[in-house]
């Protein structure tokens, strides 16, 4: 009988020691997470950021960092609310795999049979092109192709996927990735023609309110009902930021326009890693998780992730989500980009383990606390990744002053435009956007994106028939140019607007003049 007390105390203080070791453990781990999130924060020139890192099924960590708005000062925490942007897409993929579960639909389903008025850039594709295919960015468009329809515009969402037919591809149909915020949308849009509900309502009452997601909203309209929300910021460079206003993206909800709180997006990352299942609901399947997670469009290693990341094995899209491994592990991920903000989530499923970076400015930070927090959480000696981004980025920004330099030097000074300025004004047309209006007030020239309220700007003659252009109201955009090309009979015909940025493609659209 001493014998077995003995043993049974053994056994009682070698569990108080597994515990208390495993308690000092996930100690140290926290103090790590927070010390390299403070240095890298402080290391770029982001007014604030909030992260949350999920392990097993809870919370490990979660804080803010930093300022909501520099003018304010208000500090940012854990239920800060920030645009997650593009992360948007991984509770429209799961919508669908919900609705493929109850037998709405079949993600083979052809798009067309549930949208009747969708059209692609021939009769194949749009007889073709399947639910899968808007979830996996295989469509033949190139990345981004379309975006200057819906951004900023007054075109609903019907009336966007209607202009997707005006779109040229440049790759084969299911030849290539191509990563389309409209082809989201058209995924978001099936689901009000089988349920009669709106996509932001599904989201609401389907995932966010099941996940206690109480403070997660799906559309800029309802932030005059919050508290504690960031404000945008543009970085303009040597040390300077600004707070601009809030963009809608209602136009694109099912690409891009949920906001939440670092801790709301824990509780999705708890969901995801748990195969659909939170507090004994389950959401969607283990099936379902596992189709959302395997390969459906491969994408290129680039020789500068090759250089960097020599370990890298393979990248990808799967339904929502961007795959590829890091040390070893199947990573599954997804960033956003919105007007003065970036956000990060990140899943490694065999570790149980996840996180989210919330940042309320358009600067490189969201790249070095993601590598860095991966080093910390899989216990793998950690790269400098802070000096690495900002020798990269300092690289940019001087091929950039160059660049602008040389553009300045191509200058042909004392070169007169063509025609009188008054000759130039008119309406110009396309058949993707619609049209722009050249007006002559002022004695100059102002240009005016007739369905984006964002972009009216005088223009400045450069040489010839270019002017400089530069739309004030998206400070995150560089100055560009519009160009005229004039025909045989000395007449303006048309226009080319071009902007360096890699977000927009101005030079899709071919405006025609087609009246004074």
């Amino acid at each position: 009988m001493k014998n077995t007390i003995k043993s049974l105390l053994s056994l009682s203080f070698l569990l108080i020691a597994i515990i208390t070791l495993q308690a000092q453990d996930k100690k140290a781990l926290i103090q790590k997470i927070d010390s390299i999130s403070n240095a890298t924060f402080n290391a770029w020139n982001s007014p604030g950021m909030a992260i949350a890192v999920v392990e097993n099924g809870e919370i490990l960590y979660s804080k803010g960092y930093g300022v909501t708005d520099v003018n304010t000062k208000e500090k940012v925490d854990a239920n800060t609310l920030f645009a997650v942007a593009s992360n948007t897409k991984t509770f429209t993929s799961t919508a669908m795999m919900i609705l493929q579960e109850q037998g709405n639909i079949s993600l083979d389903d052809k798009v067309i049979d549930h949208i009747p008025y969708f059209r692609m850039y021939n009769e194949y594709v749009t007889q073709n092109m399947s639910i899968r295919d808007l979830l996996c960015h295989r469509s033949g468009l190139e990345t981004f192709s379309g975006d200057l329809i819906w951004y900023g515009t007054d075109y609903s969402r019907k009336e966007v996927i209607e202009r997707l037919r005006f779109l040229q591809p440049q790759y084969g149909f299911r030849e290539h990735f191509g990563y389309s915020n409209i082809l989201f949308l058209t995924a978001g849009e099936i689901i009000p023609t089988l349920t009669d509900t709106s996509w932001n309502d599904f989201i609401k009452y389907r995932i966010l309110r099941p996940l206690n997601m109480d403070r997660t909203i799906t559309s800029t309209n309802d932030l005059k009902n919050m508290k504690n929300v960031a404000s945008p910021h543009n970085d303009l460079g040597d040390g300077k930021t600004i707070a601009i206003p809030w963009l809608n993206w209602d136009n694109i909800a099912p690409a891009g326009a949920i906001i939440s709180s670092a801790n709301d997006m824990a509780s999705w990352l708890i969901l995801q890693l748990n195969q659909g299942e939170y507090n004994d609901k389950q959401i969607f399947t283990a099936e379902s998780q596992k189709e959302m997670w395997q390969m459906h469009t491969p994408t290129d290693i680039s020789s500068f992730s090759e250089y960097y990341w020599p370990d890298i094995h393979f990248k990808g899209y799967g339904l929502g989500w961007s795959l590829s491994d890091y040390a070893g592990r199947k990573i599954v991920s997804h960033n956003g980009g919105y007007d003065g903000m970036i956000s990060q989530s990140v899943l490694i499923p065999e570790e149980n383990i996840g996180f989210v970076v919330l940042t309320n400015c358009n600067t490189w930070l969201y790249m070095p606390i993601m590598y860095s927090l991966l080093d910390v959480l899989l216990n793998k000696e950690s790269s400098d990744w802070n000096e690495l981004f900002l020798k990269i980025k300092n690289r940019q920004d001087m091929a950039q002053k160059e660049a602008d330099q040389e553009f300045e030097d191509s200058r042909v000074k004392n070169a007169p435009p063509s025609l009188d300025l008054k000759k130039y004004a008119g309406i110009y047309t396309c058949e993707i956007y619609g049209d722009v209006k050249l007006s002559y007030k002022d004695d100059a020239l102002w240009l005016d994106m007739t369905h984006t309220e964002i972009f009216k700007a005088q223009l400045e003659h450069f040489h010839y028939n270019t002017f400089l252009v530069k739309f004030e109201d998206v400070p995150s955009l560089p100055q560009g140019t519009v160009t005229f090309t004039i025909n045989s009979n000395g007449e303006a015909e048309s226009l080319e607007i071009f902007i360096d940025n890699p977000d927009f493609d101005f030079t899709e659209f071919n405006f025609i003049k087609s009246s004074e």
